[in-house]
Parts: C-alpha cells; structure tokens; sequence
C-alpha cells in the first residue's frame, strides 16, 4: 500500500463467452445474500485493457442527497457509468505500452530523451516504481523489453518461444532504477530499457474509476476489470457483495471460495491467466525479471484484497506474491497493513492470512 497504509518494514478466451461467464459469476453471488433485497443494476461491458470489463451500479443518491435504485435514477446511472469507461479508455491510450502514440509508447521510443507526461501517467509510473522497490525488482515496470518478445495470445499451434540470447540481453536492461523523472518529464537513462506498466496500470485505473462513480452519486456498484474487483458500498444497507474466487484452470467456469465485499477491492493474479503451450510445455505470463523466462512459482493463483481505493497497490503486490512464491509472499503480506491474502498452491491448497475472512465452497 501506499507509505502510510503500510508497515515501515517491509489465453484469451471468446469474448462473449467471457461476458456471460463474468456477469453469471457476479450475478450469481451478489443474488446470495440472505438479507434484504436489491433492484436489479444498470449494467454496461466493454473490451478495454485487454480483457473483458463491466460496470454494475445498484444505487445511487441524486442531487438532494436521496439514495435510490440505479434503475429508477435513468439516465443518470448510465452517464456516470459512461464517464467511468470514458476515462478507462483514456488513461489505456496514455498508458499502454503497445499503443501508439501513449506517454509509455513515447518514452520508449525517445532514446532516452525527456518525455512530458500526463499526470496520471506519472502518478502511476511512480507507483510502479514504489513496488519495484518494495519487491526488490521481482517486481519491474522497465521489464517491457522481456514482455514485448513473449506472444501469450497466439492462437493454439502457433506459438512460439522468444529466442533466448534476445531475451538474456533485454534482462541486462531491466531496472526500475533506470527512470528518471523532473516534473512532468521522464527519461529512460538506459535507452534499451523499456516500460510496460501492465502489472499495476489495471488496478489504479479501477480506482480512478471508482472516483468517477461517486463523485456522479454513486453509493452501490461493482466493477469488474477482468480479475480486478472493486466494490463500492455494499449491495444493500444490510448485504455485502459476495465475490466468487476463480479456480485456477478452469477457464472462469468454477470457484473456489468466496469473499464477502463492502467497500474493498479484490485483485487475483494467476498463472493460467494468459499461457502458452509449446512442445507440450506450459509458459505462463508473469515473467522473472531476471531471465525474461515464467517465473517458478508454487502458487497457481493469489487474491488480495484491501480497503476501496487501494486497487492499485494490491495489483502490484498479488503480482510480486506470485513471483515470490507462498512462504514469502505469505510473510509480505502478514507484514503489510490493510491487506489480506488467499493463496491457492499447486498442489490445489488454500491457505489465507490471519485477517482473511475466506469461505471455500
């Protein structure tokens, strides 16, 4: 989390088939609480950050201060949710790498020249560069020059592995401590590094996001950004929202416990996410920043949650706890104020950290 919310010490699925089986899930869960009742949400899905991302807002207060359903508010629920999606398109044009013309995009390409940025591109390259630190670079945002040789969205058969003395020397260049910025302006001082902002930009968009939504009234919503969950209030005044935890390989079709919700926000991050199968071998997508190769891990899937607000943060860390493995990932977040942690090993185990309210089903 950020310095003072933490101790000192510290394969693409169908798109439809994503969208049925995401809002089935949410549905599904949010429809189990024993408690009062709840008008159905305005809802609305989009493609953006290269996954499946819906909006659902339950309730929401008008300009008197009144909390009503979302459905009877009308046009008012759906422009916020439009503005929450405006925004998310823009903050990925500025901050994916693989778009032209982005701040990252430009960076990159400058040679390691000044780039001036846009505030939020900077907020979020700092952030990026906090858990960097944190995670004593298992954890890189320069690692964009071992990211953009991998091709986890290869269609089945075609895959193919990145040549391996290419990726030995982009690992040479893979070091958070290469960015320098002044003001608004950042520079590479190692012109081969490269920025890929991927493992935490999906969170801290989910919070700028959730700005959006409350400052149009919203009091009750959920959004859902692929395996980033932020909920706003609760689904009622009196029931939670229930979040259904994936598990791992089941290509979104089954869970294995579920997380009662209010006002928090729950990232997983997983080895069978995006992979690719090569002569009958499996490589995931979360890269040890220091060969450019998956890295070895005894997790298949870590979810996080914190407080709303803090999405962000636990994108980066449910990312390093994965690299880490479960015993240190387990004492990181033991160590961490305001995070709790689900860890689901390979050998199909669930363990949890001592705050965690986890029920498994």
């Amino acid at each position: 989390m950020n310095s003072n919310c933490r101790k000192t010490k510290h394969r693409k699925l169908n798109k439809m088939t994503v969208i049925c089986v995401l809002i089935l899930i949410i549905s599904m869960l949010c429809g189990c609480s024993p408690g009062g009742s709840a008008a159905e949400p305005v809802m609305k899905d989009g493609y953006y950050l290269d996954t499946v991302c819906s909006v659902s807002v339950y309730r929401m207060a008008d300009e008197q201060g009144n909390v009503k359903d979302a459905a009877d508010m009308g046009e008012a629920a759906e422009t916020a949710i439009d503005e929450a999606f405006d925004l998310c398109k823009d903050l990925e044009s500025k901050t994916s790498r693989t778009r032209k013309g982005s701040d990252i995009s430009r960076i990159n390409s400058a040679g390691g020249e000044w780039v001036e940025v846009s505030d939020y591109t900077l907020e979020l390259i700092q952030k990026g560069m906090e858990y960097s630190h944190i995670s004593d670079g298992a954890f890189d945002i320069t690692v964009g020059g071992l990211t953009e040789q991998w091709d986890f969205h290869a269609p089945e058969g075609e895959a193919k592995l990145p040549d391996e003395e290419s990726l030995a020397e982009a690992a040479k260049h893979v070091n958070y401590r290469n960015i320098a910025i002044e003001g608004n302006k950042v520079r590479l001082t190692d012109p081969e590094t490269r920025l890929d902002l991927g493992g935490i930009a999906k969170g801290y968009i989910g919070d700028k996001m959730t700005e959006v939504l409350e400052s149009k009234g919203v009091v009750s919503a959920v959004i859902n950004l692929g395996g980033n969950v932020i909920c706003i209030g609760g689904k009622t005044d009196e029931d939670d929202f229930v979040i259904g935890v994936e598990t791992p390989f089941s290509d979104r079709k089954e869970i294995t416990g579920k997380i009662d919700a209010r006002d928090k926000t729950l990232v997983t991050s997983g080895v069978y996410e995006r992979r690719i199968e090569v002569d009958g071998k499996t490589y995931h997508h979360i890269l040890d920043t220091k060969t450019g190769w998956p890295a070895e891990t005894d997790l298949d899937a870590v979810t996080l949650t914190a407080d709303k607000g803090h999405s962000g943060d636990i994108d980066a860390l449910s990312t390093i706890c994965l690299i880490k493995g479960y015993e240190a990932a387990s004492k990181l977040i033991e160590d961490t104020d305001g995070v709790e942690a689900v860890f689901i090993l390979k050998d199909g185990t669930t363990e949890q950290t001592s705050g965690m309210e986890f029920e498994k089903v």
